[in-house]
């Protein structure tokens, strides 16, 4: 069973960067941990933190709730930037 927080990581809706995190643990399983063959993925999880906190902080600034969007509602944003 799952902890509280390790729920939370694994909740689409609160963790936008689900994906990316799975990513880089795949990358470090197969390359034995050697984190510089893994760097790509670590800057695509770095870059998917830092882009949903920049908007999770406008929404507050703006009153904005919940902070954080939706799944559904993260998904309509990235649609809207192709």
């Amino acid at each position: 069973r799952m902890s509280r927080h390790a729920q939370k990581l694994r909740d689409h809706d609160r963790n936008p960067c689900v994906a990316e995190t799975d990513a880089s643990r795949k990358c470090m399983d197969d390359n034995n941990y050697n984190k510089n063959m893994c760097t790509d993925y670590f800057l695509k999880y770095k870059s998917c933190r830092k882009f949903w906190h920049e908007i999770m902080m406008q929404r507050r600034r703006n009153g904005v709730k919940p902070e954080m969007p939706s799944a559904e509602e993260r998904k309509k944003i990235l649609e809207s930037m192709e």
